[in-house]
């Protein structure tokens, strides 16, 4: 019995502290722009979260992410738009990343934990960015039209919005799987999880 409540302690501790640091990076990620949107750096603690606690662990961790974004007023351009269209797009696409990279750690860690660290390091903001391209032209296509300027909505959204901050995003997700890696390692084979 004080195993498992030791054990349940030390879960919920875990999901506090990279719950935290999520909140933290969010936070402080508000402060890097590269054109209208900011880089999410916070898709590296998902990862970690995901990787050492699971996948419904990662989607939460997403989840705050997304939650953080709509309290912050980094949503608001879209929550004047559609409020249910921006919750559904912030939240979804949080959730997706965490769930996806969740997903493919646990698919993949019986192959090497580097390996699995990688890909879902590359899953997060590739879903992130995806979930957030499907949302755009599902609710948000008509305020997009005007801020395109009569250029292409598809050029504005790809080259615009998230061109920069996609490469940005995924290439610090790739960089930082080394030290994610390390982290896993630390957690999993010190039987800290």
């Amino acid at each position: 019995m004080a195993t498992k409540t030791s054990n349940r302690i030390l879960w919920l501790t875990q999901l506090a502290l990279l719950t935290a640091i999520t909140i933290m990076l969010q936070m402080l990620g508000s402060f890097v722009k590269f054109g209208p949107f900011q880089i999410a750096l916070v898709l590296v603690p998902v990862v970690v979260g995901a990787a050492i606690l699971g996948v419904g662990e990662g989607a939460w961790l997403g989840g705050v992410f997304g939650l953080v974004v709509l309290l912050n007023g980094d949503a608001a351009p879209f929550l004047a738009v559609t409020v249910p269209g921006t919750i559904i797009t912030v939240m979804g696409k949080g959730i997706g990343a965490g769930l996806a990279a969740g997903a493919v750690y646990k698919a993949l860690e019986k192959r090497g934990r580097y390996a699995a660290v990688l890909a879902a390091a590359a899953a997060a903001p590739i879903v992130n960015t995806g979930l957030f391209v499907l949302c755009c032209y599902a609710f948000f296509i008509p305020v997009l039209t005007e801020w395109a300027g009569g250029k292409s909505v598809t050029g504005y959204i790809f080259l615009t919005m998230i061109g920069l901050n996609f490469l940005i995003e995924f290439a610090s997700n790739i960089l930082l799987s080394g030290v994610i890696v390390r982290i896993v390692n630390i957690w999993k084979d010190k039987k800290i999880a």
